[in-house]
Formats: C-alpha cells, structure tokens, sequence
C-alpha cells in the first residue's frame, strides 16, 4: 500500500461530508458546558475516547470478517440509541461509501454499495469494510478514524469561534499522545466490547434538533 492513500484518505480535501459534523459540539457550546478551552480540551479528549470504544471494534470486526457487515451495522444500530447521533452515523455511512465507489470503482465496491443499501449503513462498520476493500492496512485504518475524530471537532470549534485556527492547530499537536494512549488501549477489543465512555455528550447530542439556530447537521 502506498502512502499516498492514507494522506487521500485524511485529506480535508476527501468528500466524505464530515465537516457537516461538530460530534455534538455545538449543542454542548450553545448549552454552556463548552465555555472554554479548558473545557474543549476535556471535550476533545472525550469524543476521542469514545472514537476509541464504540467505533474502532466495529470498524476491526468488519474488517477482519467482511461477511459478518451486516450482523456489524445492526449491532451499531442498536449501540447507537440517540436519534441524532443514529442519524448522523447513517449519513456519513452513505456519503463513504458512495465516494469511495465514485473514487475506487470496482466489482467489490459495487456489491458493498448494493449492501450498504439495503442495511442500514452506519459509518464504522462499513468504514471497515471500505478501508479493507481499498488495501489501506488496519493500523493505518483505525489511526485515520482516530484522527478524523480529533480534526472534526476541531475544525467544528474554530467554525463555532471557540478557538482560532492555529490554538486548534495546537491543540491537534498536543492531543498526540492522547490519540496514541487510546489506540493501544483500544487495541484488543472487539464488537461485543463496544460502550459509551461519553454518556454527557451523547445527551448533549441528542438536543442538537432543538437548538434554535446551528450550522451543523449534528
């Protein structure tokens, strides 16, 4: 596998919609529990750590037993019982996968999104399924959706005016060892292992649809 695959596939640049997203964020900051960067620090390192439990499992399971994708998606169906945070999954789910079949065509990525159609399509086990499809290795996989995780609510601080571009950029940096703690603590489990770390934020979430204003789907 080439390099370059893994900087496509973490590029801003990649269509996959995810800046549409704030990891409910932006009900947390409308409802005051996000007054600072101390308290988006708190922030990030939670959504991270719930990155770590509830979707890197699933994404591993579905990439190491690509036949089981449906049993995966109904699994995450059932973990995810916040309507919002439900819906948003299913979103992003269909956005990768229809991308992933415009950007890599193939036999195999057809079928995928002949299946995501008739699942419910949630974004970590078919996440999995794509990453596998397209030959990016696991560890690269779950480092990518890790990271992902950490640069969407990032970026959905700096577009809510929590903090600046380049305090965001350093907040990125210093979340490193936080992003590595939590991939090797993450590394041994599996879909039956999958928790919610986060139960605050999932509430705050779930209110995203009654926020008065918002700039984010979630």
């Amino acid at each position: 596998m080439s390099d370059w695959l893994a900087w496509q596939v973490v590029d801003s640049a990649f269509p996959v919609g995810v800046f549409a997203h704030s990891w409910g964020l932006e009900s947390a900051w409308q409802s005051g529990h996000v007054p600072d960067v101390d308290a988006l620090h708190r922030f990030l390192h939670a959504s991270i750590q719930q990155t770590g439990y509830g979707v890197l499992p699933l994404l591993g399971a579905a990439y190491h037993r690509p036949e089981e994708l449906a049993v995966l998606d109904e699994l995450a169906d059932a973990f995810l019982t916040n309507s919002v945070t439900n819906r948003a999954s299913r979103v992003q789910g269909r956005t990768l996968v229809a991308t992933a079949a415009r950007i890599w065509p193939s036999d195999a990525m057809t079928d995928l999104v002949d299946e995501a159609n008739t699942g419910r399509a949630h974004v970590a086990p078919l996440s999995g399924r794509i990453f596998q499809t397209i030959g990016l290795p696991l560890d690269t996989a779950r480092r990518v959706t890790l990271y992902g995780t950490a640069r969407g609510v990032l970026s959905a601080a700096v577009r809510l005016g929590i903090v600046g571009s380049y305090q965001a950029q350093q907040m990125q940096h210093q979340a490193a060892p936080w992003l590595d703690t939590t991939l090797e603590r993450s590394r041994g489990l599996g879909p039956e292992d999958i928790c919610q770390t986060a139960p605050i934020i999932d509430l705050l979430q779930a209110g995203h649809d009654r926020l008065y204003s918002r700039l984010f789907q979630s």
